[in-house]
């Protein structure tokens, strides 16, 4: 599989993403490691807890990133 890069990288180590899917539908999913984000017609990523998610991309509008990292 190809990286391609997720920008995502660039908010932080983990983050809280809200995928806003076409039906209306929003999922909130918390602690992503973006390292570990693997982008293609299914993007998969792991959160802190070891859960494993993988979403269709074609049945997403948008998503919302947020940085877990606390700032001094």
């Amino acid at each position: 599989m190809v990286d391609l890069k997720s920008s995502v990288l660039d908010v932080g180590n983990y983050v809280t993403q809200i995928i806003h899917f076409k039906d209306g539908v929003k999922r909130t999913f918390s602690g992503i490691e973006t390292k570990s984000i693997k982008q293609g017609q299914f993007t998969k990523f792991k959160c802190k807890d070891g859960t494993s998610i993988m979403v269709n991309d074609n049945n997403v509008l948008c998503i919302e990133i947020f940085s877990e990292e606390q700032y001094d």
